[in-house]
């Protein structure tokens, strides 16, 4: 009984389809021959149709079929110029494959769009490939570092420091721009967190968009600030607020953990299980809490009113921050927050006075547009997630492959993917 059989389109421009056959592990073998007349000479570049013979029978692999494997197997010709001495010849050159890949570019899209959130260790056991010929793909299609003619003006850029491995301090500085509809580009991976490799890599930027930026959003790392008052003076510098926070929140927590150290040694063992759970309660905003986290923290301040006096002053500055205020009320109003705290007799705050004494300006620059280092945040756990995922990325050039990939792949590849 003859098998049923079904027609789809090849997809590949200037080719005519000789033969289908299956081989021996039921890959399917496509005999193609180019249908495109002539080519640029590699010396001239002029446009040469005399046609000269043709290659070896070359064979690369394209996209899978029916869950079959498919290969493309053509002659590529050969092409004789007239005008250069010696009359050279050129190989064709074609839309849908580079001499160097082993695959069509189909293919590699296809390939590159299973790496999107993935492992190279996985796309290369799912797709029966080595895990060079994974790499070489990404190498092949990918630019290693940004490519400035395609960006236009970007209104904000961050900064922001990423350990390639934890507890080894190796830290890697990731640059990243915000363009005024939001979308989110990476644009370079440096090797450290110093003033002078940032300073190179501002220098690198083209001045038709380092003078359109407007803002640079980073922690309060005095490498980072110092770059950008020198390369960047007519930016703004916005303290990330979610650092700012980070540092008067540990200094409100770092009260709770001496009080409660306090209060195991005077408390009943009874009583002092009654505070269970204030650790979370504690680290909590105010209007986020439940009943019995209100009941916990009552019962702790009720034996440590020096804690609910942190608390209280640690969330009237997070509705500070919360406020709609311009830069001037802002400050007013942080002004009498420190007064609020220093009548207070705390000492747990003193420390995130003196960075507000001194990165006044930044951190409260936050309140001209309420510019924040949330989209760099955000995409550092992407990136956070890609190291896990990896087992760890050190090379620097194939980390800012891999985040390009993941933040731009479906987008790239996703429409370009069709079964062959």
């Amino acid at each position: 009984m003859a098998k049923a059989q079904i027609t789809i389109p090849l997809d590949i421009p200037d080719v005519r389809v000789l033969q289908t056959t299956m081989g021996e592990q039921g890959e399917i073998i496509i005999t193609i021959e180019s249908t495109k007349k002539g080519t640029a000479c590699r010396k001239c570049r002029r446009w040469i149709t005399k046609l000269h013979g043709q290659d070896e029978w070359v064979t690369i692999r394209h996209l899978p079929a029916f869950g079959r494997m498919s290969y493309l197997r053509y002659r590529p010709q050969r092409y004789q110029c007239q005008d250069c001495e010696g009359h050279p010849t050129t190989t064709q050159s074609l839309e849908w494959h580079d001499s160097n890949s082993p695959h069509s570019y189909t293919y590699d899209n296809h390939i590159l769009l299973q790496l999107v959130n993935a492992t190279v260790e996985d796309v290369s056991h799912k797709e029966g490939l080595s895990y060079a010929g994974v790499v070489g793909t990404l190498e092949r299609r990918i630019d290693a570092s940004v490519d400035w003619t395609l960006l236009s003006e970007m209104d904000t850029l961050g900064l922001d420091e990423i350990a390639l491995k934890k507890g080894q301090r190796n830290y890697v500085t990731l640059v990243t721009g915000r363009f005024r509809d939001g979308e989110i580009v990476i644009l370079g991976v440096l090797p450290g967190h110093e003033k002078a490799e940032v300073v190179e890599f501002l220098r690198s930027i083209p001045q038709r968009i380092l003078q359109k930026v407007q803002a640079v959003c980073c922690d309060l790392w005095e490498a980072y600030i110092e770059a950008v008052r020198e390369e960047i003076p007519t930016a703004r510098i916005v303290a990330d607020r979610f650092h700012v926070a980070r540092h008067y929140r540990k200094a409100a927590d770092s009260l709770r953990k001496q009080e409660l150290h306090r209060l195991k040694k005077e408390l009943t063992k009874e009583e002092y299980q009654k505070l269970k759970g204030s650790l979370h309660a504690f680290r909590k905003n105010g209007r986020d809490l439940n009943k019995k986290e209100r009941k916990t923290l009552r019962t702790f301040f009720q034996h440590s009113p020096s804690a609910k006096q942190a608390y209280v002053l640690r969330e009237r500055l997070t509705t500070i921050f919360d406020m709609d205020l311009t830069k001037k009320q802002a400050q007013a109003k942080i002004k009498r927050w420190i007064q609020q705290v220093r009548a207070s007799d705390l000492q747990c705050f003193d420390s995130f006075l003196k960075m507000l004494d001194r990165w006044w300006e930044e951190i409260t620059n936050y309140f001209i547009h309420r510019e924040n280092s949330g989209f760099v945040e955000g995409f550092n756990n992407k990136v956070k997630v890609l190291k896990r995922r990896c087992y760890g990325i050190f090379n620097l050039k194939h980390l800012f492959q891999r985040i390009y990939l993941d933040l731009h792949g479906y987008h790239l590849f996703a429409a370009t993917t069709i079964c062959a």
